[in-house]
């Protein structure tokens, strides 16, 4: 007898991969307009902690590419990648371009907004999620705006 599709071995539904990148950034258009210009698909959402990136691309080197080109562009400030592949989730933290260091998912789902978790155990999309903003379809002059936007309202605050 052969288990259904999309189950495991034990006939249980198998979760689908998912991947979120945490960050600090304020504002979700701005991580969404940064990862359009850098071709990375995301639904970036607002949280208490900062904009999460949750990955519309969760093939092998997806979601470590959007956190690699993430955290580049946030050059001094770490950010975090969690991923769950197969009901089984991992957890690294990236500065400049490479990942600094694994961590223990829970430690971090610990301390992490419930949407995070949500988003990996495919209880919800994050597209569906309140303030939502993805990169997909975002013009690059669209998101050109959006980053000149945050450049000056940083310029200012400072």
């Amino acid at each position: 007898m052969t288990a259904p599709d999309g189950a495991g071995p034990g006939g249980e539904a198998e979760l689908p991969a998912a991947a979120v990148v945490l960050t600090q950034v304020l504002v979700p258009e701005g991580l969404a307009a940064a990862c359009a210009m850098s071709k990375v698909p995301v639904d970036a959402v607002p949280t208490p902690i900062g904009a999460l990136a949750a990955c519309r691309s969760t093939g092998v080197g997806d979601p470590e590419l959007a956190a690699q080109v993430v955290s580049q562009l946030l050059q001094n400030t770490p950010v975090l990648l969690v991923t769950q592949r197969a009901g089984r989730m991992t957890a690294g933290r990236w500065s400049g371009g490479r990942q600094e260091e694994e961590m223990s998912p829970a430690l971090v789902l610990d301390g992490a907004p419930p949407e995070v978790e949500q988003i990996l155990l495919g209880q919800v999309r994050a597209a569906d999620l309140p303030g939502a903003v993805s990169s997909v379809g975002m013009s690059r002059w669209r998101a050109a705006r959006i980053l000149a936007a945050a450049a000056r309202a940083g310029r200012r605050r400072s």
